[in-house]
């Protein structure tokens, strides 16, 4: 199967490169001032019973649309009012058809903290997503060099946005550094787009026992997250089986209570 991946960042470099030239980075630093993390995504986890990180996605390179008319005034904040303990939205337009115009419209909605999920490459992005009120970027190791992940990371803290490291294997445990606030085991391999849940609990073996772990991908079940539970994860990153759906908040409230009796 094409290697997905490489093709979405190389259009991501691409779409960089053309919204450097629009409004330099120098601009981007002019536009605010507050460097202080809003909502803590790594305390919010740690707070939550449920620690569901409920995600905003309209299509998916693997499952093209799942819900082209979705609506963030209305989805956004019946994911708060469910019981999430945070959002995360995607802000690629090619291949998710999302938008950073969505999280600028989520984050008067919500007082709970917004992942930026995207394909971070450039420190252009993390300024980006702080102006229009990301609390966390995401970072995908199979995406980045280490010493670019590493300076990235260390940039998102500077700007106040916490950071959450994506991995799928052990090799990319040596992407962790101090600046990384949670890390996410990504059942899905971003080349293949093949899910397996399986390696989350893989994975959690290897890694610290005071790390706040999300697991992210192929969760469709209350069974699954309670088996997580019991692994050490803190957090379950949960996109179609909400946004599939007639009345996502609602599924997302029976979800957290099946997890929950």
């Amino acid at each position: 199967m094409k290697d997905i991946l490489s093709e979405i960042i190389a259009n991501k470099r691409f779409e960089v490169d053309i919204q450097k030239r629009t409004i330099t980075i120098e601009q981007l630093q002019d536009s605010f001032d507050n460097f202080q993390t809003q909502h803590s995504l790594s305390k919010a986890l740690v707070a939550s019973s449920s620690g569901i990180i409920s995600e905003f996605k309209r299509r998916s390179p693997s499952k093209g649309w799942i819900k082209e008319s979705a609506s963030i005034e209305e989805i956004i904040p019946s994911y708060e009012s469910g019981g999430a303990a945070a959002i995360s939205i995607l802000t690629d337009e090619k291949f998710f058809g999302g938008s950073l115009r969505d999280i600028k419209m989520a984050r008067p909605l919500v007082n709970i903290p917004i992942l930026r999920k995207d394909f971070i490459i450039d420190e252009y992005q993390l300024y980006q997503a702080k102006i229009v009120g990301a609390d966390a970027i995401l970072l995908i190791a199979a995406a980045l060099e280490k010493e670019v992940c590493h300076a990235l990371a260390e940039k998102a803290h500077q700007l106040g946005l916490e950071t959450l490291l994506e991995i799928h294997n052990i090799e990319e445990l040596s992407y962790l550094s101090r600046n990384i606030d949670v890390i996410g085991i990504n059942n899905r391999n971003l080349g293949t787009f093949f899910t397996d849940v399986e390696n989350s609990f893989r994975l959690a073996e290897q890694l610290p026992q005071e790390a706040i772990l999300v697991s992210e991908s192929g969760i469709s079940n209350p069974e699954t997250v309670r088996r997580l539970q019991k692994s050490g994860f803190r957090g379950f990153l949960i996109g179609e089986t909400f946004m599939k759906v007639d009345n996502p908040g609602e599924v997302l409230r029976t979800f957290i209570h099946q997890i929950n009796v």
